[in-house]
């Protein structure tokens, strides 16, 4: 049986790599869908296949797969980067995305990052990588030296990088990733003085400390913490490598560097997952429960059940900060109720899921129930199961469903969970805090429409209300969230950094509108946006977006509705508005004509679009009550609608 790598050489080996590259994916995979490896093996397997696909050139694969997502990234540093490619090509053909990299000129990354003209910046990259080591500092010191100077040459690099990071946020291009810089022990040792060498570690971490800093003002700016990496893959560099080739990190750290960049890309993209999908049997619990019973599981509260109640733990963490929770297990659905609402050691309760899905279907068909009931989609999920069957199940017929695989080690599944960062976001808002409960809320709506008669019926007695105006400070970050996180009703699929949004709010002849919804069930806050601008005697809609938990009653119909009635108001002439397609939005194709727009002639990069003439407008659905405040620099007055 050959192996992924195998196969991947010989698709390239017989030309064929470039137009088998969906495969690509699923091989990717399988590598690490076998909990036996070490995570030195698996690392290093990846960065055999980045090797491989650092062949392929970018046209050649959209010849064949023009859908295919491409992402630019920008590599720069003050050292020799080239082991870096390969392994950062492989973490993000694993996310299903076609690296195209620009490298900087060796040593020249504050020229990279700040001059308007360079190769760098004019590319306008996705995420720019800013690899820093020692030397940044080290190479600025007198001979001899002491922490005094230490201190002074990380003073005057972190002034260059806080420079650097406003001139990026400024410029709007991507996500700049800085990281901290590993002390080598070398250097600490040229210090005799255990006092002095004290100083040196105090003044190193309080630099690295400020450069952590850095992100709580700068939102284009993540900083990647090396310390934690370390501790994991070994030492930083190797003293052979750093002397003869320049090259500050091993390549098991450049690898686990590019693993990190590419979630730092994956979050901001809009590929983080919502929701976490247990097993339970040997997952969140030692044992089998209907062969053992209530028990003779252990969910924690002994030796042998530790590792599951840790799981447990970290899973509740996750919860707290936006992650949806679920349950697919192959057990008769009683015992699993009691289970979980009244087993003395467990920590996980009902009301910290958001689905409980117990039965004796196929894995893959319970997965795709659960996001169907969620109204998410099964790209969205991370699986986590111990049975071989039941994960390649869900990888064949959900390939986007992330699977993490469980060995036989149950002390190992917390690495496993949390290793490859699957619901990493760019910041935690309010709202996430009160995703679980929403999704609950979402649920009894559901429960009432079953009790109710017709669709109307339902509609009218769930008592919707909508606010459509522009968002407060606080609300920015929810909104750039929202447009990360959206994917199916997004009618241009693009994401939205929370700067850019700001930038919008506050640019003339531009609006944002923020939709809030709340019903009989409760506060569902922001749940999507629109992005407008005045075009002469028109009205551009470039942008809409709601949350899925709030498809499906008229919102956006009336937002859209209330838009249309204002620039009649306003003696304009038109309302265009732009759909582009993506691989998530497909539903959404007919939305605006079935408003009364129609498609204008021809096509061009921005995507489709559509125009609609004012007159017949169509109403806002009666069911709900409506307060639209439309005003400021689009149109100058407010309206109110109810």
């Amino acid at each position: 049986m050959t192996t992924p790598l195998e196969e991947l050489r010989a698709l390239h080996t017989t030309g064929r790599l470039a137009a088998c590259y969906p495969q690509v994916r699923a091989l990717l995979a399988e590598i690490t869908d076998d909990p036996a490896r070490t995570e030195a093996d698996l690392l290093s397997e990846l960065r055999r296949c980045g090797r491989v696909l650092a062949s392929l050139r970018t046209e050649d694969v959209l010849a064949g797969h023009p859908a295919t997502p491409v992402v630019t990234v920008a590599v720069t540093g003050h050292s020799t980067l080239a082991q870096l490619a390969d392994p950062l090509t492989a973490e993000l053909a694993r996310h299903g995305l076609l690296a195209h990299q620009v490298h900087g000129t060796h040593g020249a990354y504050l020229r990279d990052l700040t001059d308007p003209g360079g190769e760098l910046r004019t590319a306008r990259p996705d995420l720019t990588l800013c690899v820093l080591d020692a030397d940044a500092v080290l190479g600025r010191l007198p001979l001899p030296w002491g922490p005094d100077d230490v201190e002074t040459a990380c003073a005057e690099l972190a002034a260059r990088l806080t420079l650097v990071a406003e001139a990026h946020t400024a410029d709007g291009t991507g996500t700049l990733v800085l990281n901290t810089l590993p002390l080598p022990r070398h250097c600490a040792q040229q210090l005799v003085d255990q006092r002095g060498r004290a100083r040196l570690g105090a003044v190193w971490r309080e630099f690295n400390a400020r450069l952590l800093r850095l992100t709580e003002s700068h939102p284009a700016v993540v900083v990647l913490d090396l310390d934690p990496v370390i501790a994991s893959t070994g030492p930083a560099g190797d003293p052979r490598l750093a002397l003869y080739t320049r090259s500050p990190f091993t390549d098991e750290l450049f690898s686990a560097y590019a693993r990190d960049a590419a979630h730092v890309l994956r979050s901001r993209s809009g590929l983080a997952k919502k929701c976490l999908v247990l097993d339970l049997d040997n997952t969140l619990w030692g044992g089998v429960l209907g062969e053992d019973g209530p028990d003779g599981i252990a969910p924690g509260g002994s030796l042998i059940g530790e590792p599951y109640a840790a799981v447990q733990r970290v899973a509740k963490q996750l919860a707290a900060q936006g992650v949806l929770l679920a349950v697919s297990s192959k057990n008769d659905p009683g015992p699993v109720r009691d289970v979980l609402a009244g087993h003395p050691d467990m920590t996980l309760r009902p009301a910290d899921f958001v689905a409980v899905h117990a039965g004796w279907e196929p894995k893959d068909g319970s997965l795709h129930t659960i996001a169907r009931r969620l109204g998410i989609s099964a790209d969205a999920l991370v699986f986590l199961d111990d049975s071989p069957a039941e994960r390649a199940l869900v990888r064949r017929h959900l390939p986007g469903t992330a699977v993490v695989p469980l060995g036989a080690e149950p002390a190992l599944h917390l690495h496993a969970l949390l290793r490859d960062g699957w619901f990493d976001t760019p910041q935690i808002t309010d709202d996430d805090t009160r995703r679980t409960v929403r999704y609950q809320e979402a649920a009894a709506r559901e429960e009432f429409r079953g009790s109710t008669g017709s669709y109307e019926d339902y509609l009218a007695e769930l008592r919707t209300e909508v606010t459509l105006s522009e968002p407060e400070p606080h609300e920015i970050r929810r909104l750039s969230q929202l447009s990360l996180r959206t994917n199916q009703f997004n009618l241009t699929g693009e994401r939205v950094q929370a700067d850019r949004v700001t930038a919008l709010h506050h640019a003339d002849g531009h609006q944002v509108l923020a939709v809030r919804v709340s019903d009989r069930f409760g506060d569902s806050g922001l749940v999507g946006a629109l992005f407008i601008r005045r075009e002469g005697d028109t009205l551009a809609v470039d942008n809409v977006f709601l949350s899925c938990r709030a498809l499906a009653r008229g919102i956006e119909d009336a937002c859209l509705a209330t838009v249309l009635a204002h620039a009649r108001g306003q003696h304009l002439a038109a309302v265009r508005a732009r759909y582009r397609p993506t691989r998530s939005n497909a539903r959404v194709r007919g939305f605006y004509p079935s408003l009364g727009f129609t498609a204008e002639e021809g096509t061009d990069g921005d995507g489709i679009w559509f125009r609609h003439t004012l007159d017949p407008l169509p109403p806002v659905p009666g069911h709900l009550t409506l307060d639209a405040r439309l005003g400021g620099r689009v149109h100058g007055h407010h309206l109110q609608h109810h």
